[in-house]
């Protein structure tokens, strides 16, 4: 692997223009493609195997066309203070509304809450609903902005009026805010780190190279393999992030290779050689988590992981390829000031002439942060192992309170009209309005299909915790029937988790005595049965992502013991991330420190990412920080000595590339979207613990206590295992002199002028 990669990284080198002419040709065909390419679909989120999934199914087998796709807007009226909207006042101003509302050209229709019965029992509250020729993601700023004229007329008779449901959601997202925060910090964090703007500017330049490909392609095969306009976020997101990473750590092993005396073309190849097998192989660690999505069975998770894994090989590409020819082009502009200084005065020049870098100019020699650091963990192993692990044990604690649902208008912000509406409507309506249950019931099979329904339609009315039940719809055959259950409960209580459990516990012998079968669905029987497959799913997918990153990294370090103590310390990092998102988002301490507004349950699908991702993410850290230790046992130094090693050279590229992620993720942070902002925070919080707790203090303490033993690999498993050559042990029998290097003495006659300074 080494070998092949050193050279690759010559032949990139050496036939720069080609390169680079190369992959501005496949981004070109690529954007213009995606140009002409049909639009994205906007793909409905479907659950294989769920109760509520399939009683949707049947609905829309039974009811065709009554699943309409429109996008539809709930306007809520709640009269002043000692009023009802049944006055001759608020009831003349809602109508007068209602008619406005239903003058909109993209509007299908306006449900008069006066006809409906939309009118609270009490008098001070009514709604009216408001459906949409379009979809959602189709309604317009103009569109909203025409309904808030509509319902400014009632506010002016002095009613308060507020909207929500699908067609108020304008997108949300951070528009692109998070990644330019992202890619700011980032800019900041590779200037310090390398005190050069080209070489902080390169990886933030192929980094976007990089996903710029990605996504053009993504849109261009979005048609034909049936991805959503959401499909590429986690691609967006994650290729931004590695690719500047990947660049990041062949860069700076290019600079090491420079100081210590080799030509541009062979440090190009050493680098790629070393620091490029390491890319390869986190690479792969991280296509094997986001490709492992496919475990827990929801088509569009399976669709983002696999979209995801591409941009990841994508960057890998960019980073062993394309790096290295922009290197050709300035060999010498990524250095820093103190190296280009001592080439101006020749004195550079002349130590690769000799091919002897002189004692103390080499990096290796002098300590730094990190080595001062890995030798105070070398000296106190077992205080900093029990720090860590029990630091981490603390925060994972209030995981075992982990709650999953899918948070909806009650997690916005109050100041959003939306949360408004949902207030005004749970106290007009009762806290369960907000999320009713569907009951669809199939009556094919009985004697008398509308006695079957009402039979259950009243045993279910009967069912503790239920508020109300509507008057059975059928369908035009006559044998199926659908009915909405208000619970007393809100969508997120727990109680109406245990309604739902209940109404299907009592099934077989409510559907004995009706002789007909039904099944439950609506949105909050939806989110619960999503937050059970998930949870379902969870012990299977790490047990499948974590299986094969082992035996990735048995082959990568052939060692027994430290691809094990890599997944225990994952785990360790991402349990004490999870217990903080429920400390803050669940349990609400710190809420207001982060602006969330509303606590309550985790979002179903947020440990499932935050395992895929992070885990990806914690196998790069480790593959490249334990890579140089493996690298320098590799070469005779003893156990302890490696460690060492293996601070001096990656300690400050791990730590910057791990600020770079918890930059690109905090920037999420600061959306009102609560699902947005949870997200950040929790893959934030993994990046922060998993670096610099485990990977920075958890893991030299464990090497220090295990010492040689880290590095035992059974006799026959040895003889068994590929050999990859990550830490580059075939480069150093390549004779420093040979033919083929000649051109590394001197400049050729395309070498840029800057070279034969």
């Amino acid at each position: 692997m080494a070998d092949y990669l050193y050279r690759l990284g010559r032949l990139a080198f050496r036939r720069r223009g080609r390169v680079a002419l190369m992959w501005l040709a496949v981004l070109a065909a690529v954007g213009l493609g995606a140009l002409q390419a049909p639009g994205a679909s906007d793909e409905e989120f479907s659950m294989p195997g769920i109760e509520s999934q399939k009683a949707y199914d049947l609905m829309q087998e039974r009811f065709p066309g009554a699943a309409a796709d429109g996008a539809t807007a709930r306007v809520v009226f709640v009269a002043p203070d000692g009023r009802k909207v049944t006055a001759a006042a608020e009831k003349a101003a809602i109508e007068e509304a209602v008619d406005a509302l239903g003058r909109g050209s993209r509007v299908a229709g306006v449900a008069d809450p006066y006809e409906t019965k939309a009118v609270s029992k009490d008098g001070s509250t009514a709604y009216a609903t408001v459906t949409y020729k379009v979809k959602s993601s189709e309604v317009t700023d103009a569109d909203r902005t025409a309904l808030e004229r509509a319902a400014d007329r009632a506010r002016d008779a002095g009613l308060t009026v507020e909207a929500g449901g699908s067609a108020m959601d304008s997108g949300g997202g951070p528009g692109g805010v998070a990644e330019i925060i992202g890619i700011s910090v980032a800019a900041v964090v590779l200037l310090v780190t390398f005190g050069s703007l080209a070489a902080a500017g390169l990886p933030l330049l192929t980094a976007i190279l990089g996903v710029g490909a990605s996504m053009f392609t993504i849109t261009l095969l979005s048609a034909a393999l049936g991805l959503s306009t959401s499909t590429g976020t986690l691609a967006m997101m994650l290729g931004l992030a590695v690719g500047i990473d990947y660049a990041l750590f062949v860069v700076s092993r290019y600079r090491e290779e420079r100081a210590e005396g080799h030509a541009p073309q062979e440090a190009v190849g050493l680098a790629v050689g070393t620091a490029g097998s390491a890319v390869v192989f986190a690479g792969l660690t991280v296509v094997i988590a986001l490709a492992g999505l496919a475990v827990v069975g929801i088509p569009m998770l399976t669709k983002m992981g696999l979209t995801a894994a591409g941009a990841v090989v994508v960057a890998v590409a960019v980073a062993l390829t394309v790096v290295p020819a922009l290197l050709g082009f300035w060999p010498n502009a990524v250095l820093s000031g103190a190296v280009r200084g001592r080439r101006r005065g020749g004195r550079l020049l002349r130590l690769v002439q000799s091919g002897k870098p002189a004692a103390g100019e080499r990096q290796g020699v002098s300590d730094n942060r990190g080595t001062r650091w890995a030798r105070f963990v070398l000296r106190r192993p077992i205080p900093v192992l029990l720090l860590g692990v029990l630091g981490l044990g603390v925060l994972a604690i209030p995981m075992a309170g982990l709650e999953l649902g899918m948070p909806g208008d009650e997690a916005k912000a109050a100041s959003t009209t939306e949360r408004r509406a949902y207030d005004a409507l749970a106290d007009g309506f009762g806290p369960g309005f907000n999320g009713p249950l569907t009951i669809v019931v199939d009556a094919k099979g009985a004697d008398d299909a509308k006695a079957a329904v009402d039979t259950i339609n009243r045993k279910i009315a009967d069912t503790k915790g239920v508020v109300s039940v509507t008057t059975p719809h059928f369908d035009d055959a006559g044998d199926t029937a659908v009915f909405t259950v208000t619970p007393s409960t809100s969508p997120t209580d727990e109680r109406t988790k245990t309604l739902v459990t209940t109404i299907r516990g009592e099934r077989s012998a409510i559907e004995s005595g009706a002789g007909a079968s039904f099944e439950v669905t609506g949105t909050t029987a939806l989110n619960i049965d999503i937050a059970g497959k998930v949870q379902a799913a969870l012990v299977p997918y790490l047990v499948t992502i974590v299986g094969l990153a082992v035996l990735l990294l048995l082959v990568v370090f052939r060692s027994v013991l430290v691809p094990l103590k890599a997944a225990l310390g994952f785990l360790l990092s991402v349990l004490a991330a999870l217990g903080a998102v429920v400390l803050v988002f669940q349990q609400g301490h710190g809420a207001g420190v982060f602006g969330v507004e509303q606590t309550g349950p985790i979002m179903s699908l947020m440990p499932i990412f935050l395992v895929g991702i992070v885990f990806g993410l914690a196998m790069d850290y480790e593959v490249f920080l334990v890579s140089r230790m493996r690298e320098a046992y590799v070469h005779g130094e003893s156990a302890q000595a490696a460690v060492v090693s293996g601070f001096r050279h990656s300690a400050r590229v791990v730590v910057a590339a791990a600020l770079i992620m918890i930059a690109v993720f905090a920037g999420f942070i600061g959306e009102s979207d609560s699902m947005i902002k949870m997200i950040g925070f929790g893959l934030a919080s993994a990046v922060l613990l998993d670096a610099f707790v485990v990977r920075m203090a958890v893991v030299p303490a464990v090497l220090a206590l295990l010492g040689d033993r880290a590095w035992w690999l059974p006799g026959w498993l040895d003889r068994m295992l590929p050999r990859v050559d990550i830490e580059g042990e075939s480069l150093t029998r390549h004779p420093a002199d040979a033919p083929d290097r000649h051109s590394d003495r001197g400049p050729t006659p395309d070498e840029p002028v800057e070279a034969r300074v």
